[in-house]
């Protein structure tokens, strides 16, 4: 049977989130889905994958959760489960920008469809923004789009405002167009931005997995593959699978041209990591992978197989 996968997220204000914990780790244990869910007092946030109906039954636990009977929601195929265990956490933000005040409930931007994207991103007065981090858009993203080059979320506000900066001091009051991968990370990021004082601020709804579901290849804006936080690694248009491979050592998304690099070595290396990494780091990956390599031949998951970065 087709697995099902599912990403989704709600901002809305829980009370006693270690009960809606409760609620949720024992409803998507009982139809057997996998994958990670995060509950803060913020919302919840989270991709998960189940066989067939069950997912229908998980989703209907999550809508009915307080405020969630409308959240966000971006379905898609695998050919095999692509997480290793069901993890619910929880956590402070359910996407770490670590700007207190900061709430999308209150302060966010103007939602663009993903039919109308396109008119805004090719005005020329608009500046588009790129949220994700370095990793996920050397793979893929808009035509013109600005790499705020981070490593992780929280750098963001750091990095706007010296562009803002720059921007300003060349004589531009900007136009912000935001886009991340499922929407959430611009839900917070429109919600700062606006904070800061600035009027004209946009993200795609949906983010870039409901525009590439949306949009037809043949119209699209969208350059590359989509990075996605479980082991299908990246998609691409309709949401196909993509090409990318995780390197396990750094964690680096590889492509397949990289993986013919001699630097490339399965479950060890990549061309990202193969001068960094230490003598024990280099012992631990090849035991690793060796032990990988006699669960498959038992017919066996090993359950340390290379997972993708958590999404955040």
């Amino acid at each position: 049977m087709s697995i099902r996968v599912s990403a989704f997220y709600k901002f809305t204000p829980f009370d006693d989130i270690e009960a809606i914990r409760e609620t949720v780790r024992t409803a998507l244990s009982n139809v057997g889905a996998m994958g990670t869910v995060l509950i803060a007092s913020e919302g919840i946030n989270g991709t998960i994958a189940a066989e067939g109906d069950a997912l229908d039954d998980a989703m209907a636990t999550l809508r009915a959760l307080p405020g969630c009977a409308d959240f966000e929601h971006k379905e898609s195929h695998a050919d095999e489960m692509p997480f290793l265990r069901l993890k619910v956490r929880l956590k402070r933000e359910i996407v770490t920008m670590g700007v207190p005040g900061t709430d999308p409930n209150k302060l966010v931007g103007t939602y663009v469809e993903p039919e109308s994207w396109n008119d805004l991103i090719t005005d020329p007065d608009t500046v588009i923004i790129d949220t994700r981090n370095d990793y996920e858009y050397a793979i893929g993203t808009f035509e013109g789009a600005v790499d705020p080059e981070t490593r992780a979320f929280r750098e963001f506000p750091d990095w706007f405002r010296q562009f803002r900066a720059d921007l300003e001091a060349k004589g531009r009051k900007p136009r912000i167009a935001m886009f991340c991968t499922g929407g959430i990370r611009c839900e917070k990021a429109t919600s700062f931005v606006k904070s800061e004082g600035i009027d004209e601020v946009f993200h795609l709804k949906g983010g870039i997995l409901k525009y590439l579901e949306t949009v037809p290849q043949a119209e699209s804006k969208w350059q590359g593959e989509c990075f996605v936080f479980d082991d299908r690694v990246s998609v691409g248009h309709g949401l196909e699978l993509g090409t990318f491979y995780l390197c396990y050592a750094c964690k680096t998304p590889v492509s397949e041209e990289e993986r013919q690099d001699a630097r490339f070595v399965e479950g060890l290396s990549c061309p990202s990591c193969h001068d960094k990494l230490t003598d024990d780091q280099r012992a631990r990956f090849s035991e690793r992978q060796r032990q990988i390599a006699l669960a498959k031949q038992r017919g066996e998951l090993h359950l340390g197989r290379a997972k993708a970065k958590t999404a955040g």
